[in-house]
């Protein structure tokens, strides 16, 4: 199989490629009831999920900002639940600046970790692990976005939420070999599609994934690959020193 990673809805098409991702099988959530929930936009148009998890950060996918492209700037909706609303409805802000992770490899998503700093103060963020630590197996979890909710399907107008379980890691690697990494990612059942990559897998109120990736040709199939998170944990020395330099430059 080859697989490669889409960066935009917009560039997705049906084949049978590793793909960012949005919510399946899921059901509409409570409006505002994820206060930390982003939608991350290009062009006022939605491009992934991301979330809050600091008074100035949103963390994403890094694969959902298109770095070699210089003039490519990204906003941030907070608090939203509707994306349609008419823009002076929403609460769109600036990102300030960019902290894609240093070692980022886009060709196996391996590192896809990226923090959004922005110019606005929130107290609705969501908690991140405190130390490195593996996620059990068949733990309840979930994962929400606003993105396609079958294979090759529209994506949602409002926010959706689906329950998944956490899969041993051996069997994840088992399905997607090489590109699947035992330490630096988690897998779930199937729970999400095309469309919307970079928003959080919560466990027990807390953010331990990023939406990462998925086969986009199977998003719906009894066959689907599992899908894949980044490890929120094992990149705290990065986080904490991206917030710690952002504290220490006042910004």
């Amino acid at each position: 199989m080859t697989l490669i990673s889409l960066l935009l809805l917009a560039t997705l098409v049906p084949s049978p490629t590793r793909s960012d991702v949005g919510i399946i099988n899921g059901t509409e959530a409570k409006p505002h009831s994820r206060p930390y929930m982003v939608s991350v936009q290009r062009n006022g148009k939605h491009t992934c999920g991301g979330f809050l998890v600091s008074e100035h950060f949103v963390m994403t996918a890094a694969h959902c900002w298109n770095y070699s492209n210089i003039g490519e700037k990204l906003t941030v909706v907070l608090g939203a639940h509707e994306l349609q609303k008419s823009n002076s409805a929403l609460g769109r802000v600036a990102v300030k600046f960019y902290h894609i992770h240093p070692m980022y490899d886009s060709e196996r998503l391996l590192n896809d970790i990226m923090l959004l700093q922005v110019n606005h103060q929130t107290h609705t963020w969501i908690p991140i692990p405190t130390k490195d630590k593996d996620i059990k197996a068949k733990q309840a979890c979930s994962v929400a976005g606003w993105g396609r909710q079958e294979t090759n399907g529209s994506v949602s107008k409002r926010l959706m939420e689906v329950d998944v379980r956490v899969m041993d890691n051996k069997l994840c690697q088992k399905y997607w070999r090489t590109d699947y990494s035992t330490s630096r990612m988690v897998c779930a059942e199937q729970g999400f599609c095309q469309g919307d990559s970079g928003g959080p897998l919560v466990c027990k109120g807390t953010a331990v994934g990023i939406v990462s990736f998925t086969d986009s040709k199977s998003c719906n199939s009894p066959k689907m690959l599992p899908n894949v998170y980044t490890k929120i944990s094992k990149f705290l020395p990065w986080i904490n020193g991206i917030k710690q330099d952002s504290r220490k430059a006042g910004l």
